[in-house]
């Protein structure tokens, strides 16, 4: 993606909120995303989210089918389970219900099976036969070029699956990118990590209460700075 980086690794944030309801505020759910056949014409003309596939070759060598790759973050005990509660935040913010199988409403059509269902060829093939349309996809709403740049990283195939395991991976990069292994180890105070994921992540607000995106092709924020410091405190006490 030839984007500004925060261009790049934006991943639309207005869903509604699941599973984690006690960080939801009133007014700010959205509904701009769908779980795999239930979408709704909502916001096609998200222009922000078209995309143009990026010249990268992934590699086609066998891996297990829905093999994860190594986890990118060695996690010392106990921290495993914050992280996935940290993960389970943003997806609250990204894909609601839907989860890992959450697609961006404004794609008119849809792939061919539901995500978890579907490798990452399969994904960058739909992505290469739907030019025009928005294509962020799975429980952190990668859009393609930011897919494209994780999946190299991580070393992955066209043939490893896009099951929750990988999607977790790759959230996990992201995580890194934002620095969250400072933030643990104390070295990057919580408002200054929660900016720089706000900065990845559009559906997290910045310290002005706002979206980083906010406005940008409707993107808002669709929980309020309170609500995410609460959680983010009750998760890494």
């Amino acid at each position: 993606m030839s984007r500004p980086l925060a261009r790049r690794l934006v991943l639309a944030g207005c869903l509604a909120l699941t599973g984690s309801t006690a960080i939801a505020d009133a007014g700010l759910r959205g509904s701009l995303y769908a779980d795999f056949g239930a979408r709704r014409a909502l916001w096609d003309d998200n222009d922000l989210f078209r995309d143009t596939p990026a010249p990268i070759a992934l590699r086609r060598a066998p891996l297990v089918q829905g093999a994860a790759p190594a986890a990118p973050l060695s996690a010392p005990p106990g921290e495993g389970d914050a992280r996935a509660r940290l993960r389970g935040l943003i997806a609250s913010a990204e894909a609601g219900k839907a989860g890992y199988d959450a697609v961006q409403h404004g794609a008119r059509r849809m792939p061919p099976a539901p995500p978890t269902r579907m490798t990452i060829g399969q994904i960058l093939d739909w992505v290469a036969r739907t030019p025009g349309q928005p294509h962020a996809i799975g429980r952190y709403q990668f859009i393609p070029p930011t897919l494209r740049r994780l999946v190299q990283r991580a070393g992955l195939s066209r043939e490893t699956r896009f099951s929750p395991k990988v999607q977790d991976s790759l959230a996990d990069l992201l995580l890194m990118d934002a620095g969250l292994l400072r933030f643990e180890a104390g070295k990057l105070d919580r408002h200054s990590f929660m900016d720089n994921l706000a900065r990845i992540w559009a559906g997290l607000p910045t310290r002005s209460g706002r979206s980083h995106y906010h406005g940008v092709a409707g993107n808002r924020a669709t929980i309020s700075r309170a609500s995410f410091e609460r959680e983010l405190r009750a998760i890494y006490r």
